[in-house]
């Protein structure tokens, strides 16, 4: 009895067996070797920064040409050209992003109306009321974008707000999905023209809440390039599409420092009221 289970046992393994080797005969697709040649070379960050889902997916685009291999920001510029080499092909050119964070009312400048008193994250406080901030689209200050950001990019200062490292920043869109009051945007690493507010309110009332916003005054508009700087809903927007023509003289006469121009190091400057100065 026990040798005729072990026989029917036998049988139906080897069926079963057979079954499965012809299907995966069948089945088999044939990958392109480069692809694990290429994600070898590849950060293997997984952040998305490409506009990918990974690494691996970001090699096998490269494997057939739908993408350049510079088009992995994180990746070092040696690496681009090791991908490229390795696949025939030109590194091609990409534009850098960073995050950059639409607000500079941090705890000296901006008014909190009530104390918050509960879990310690934004998207929580930004629950209760939108937070215990003065004004309604500023920065809360409890560290939802630091804590997700996996390359360290983030810090807090002693003010309460974030500070973005342009050099280790990878603009993989983390910080951007995190923040309830959406303040952080991906710009060009080379733009220096840089609005650091969102605030709705128009003129100086927006004063009483945070004294570094945006009072829609529109002297930026005038000193910058035409078409460059308009005023929509209460703050400076600035057209990124001719941000080629922009100079530092768009933020000179700004009374309250919204608006900056980043320097070379690429960190947004602390605004300083500039007062009537240059009116």
């Amino acid at each position: 009895m026990t040798l005729h289970a072990i026989l029917i046992l036998s049988g139906v393994g080897l069926v079963f067996a057979i079954f499965i080797a012809l299907a995966n005969r069948r089945l088999w697709v044939w990958e392109d070797p480069r692809i694990d040649a290429v994600a070898s070379m590849l950060p293997n960050a997984n952040c998305g920064a490409c506009g990918l889902p990974g690494c691996r997916a970001f090699a096998e685009q490269a494997v057939e040409g739908k993408v350049s291999p510079s088009q992995c920001t994180v990746g070092s510029d040696d690496a681009h050209k090791a991908i490229a080499g390795f696949l025939g092909v030109a590194a091609g050119a990409a534009v850098r992003r960073v995050a950059r964070l639409q607000c500079a009312g941090g705890q000296d400048v901006a008014f909190a109306q009530a104390e918050y008193r509960g879990l310690p994250t934004c998207a929580a406080a930004a629950a209760v009321a939108g937070g215990g901030k003065g004004c309604a689209w500023g920065c809360l200050g409890l560290a939802d974008c630091e804590r997700v950001c996996s390359f360290g990019a983030i810090a807090m200062t002693e003010t309460g707000l974030p500070v973005v490292d342009p050099v280790k920043c990878t603009a993989c869109g983390d910080c951007v999905d995190a923040c309830p009051k959406g303040l952080f945007t991906l710009l060009p690493a080379d733009s220096h023209l840089f609005v650091q507010c969102k605030n709705l309110i128009t003129g100086d009332v927006v004063l009483e809440q945070c004294k570094v916003a945006c009072t829609a005054c529109g002297k930026c508009v005038q000193d910058a390039a035409p078409g460059l700087i308009s005023v929509a809903s209460g703050v400076a927007v600035v057209n990124y599409d001719l941000v080629a023509q922009a100079d530092s003289q768009a933020v000179a006469r700004c009374p309250t420092g919204a608006i900056v121009w980043l320097d070379g190091a690429q960190f947004p400057r602390v605004p300083t009221l500039a007062g009537s100065a240059g009116a």
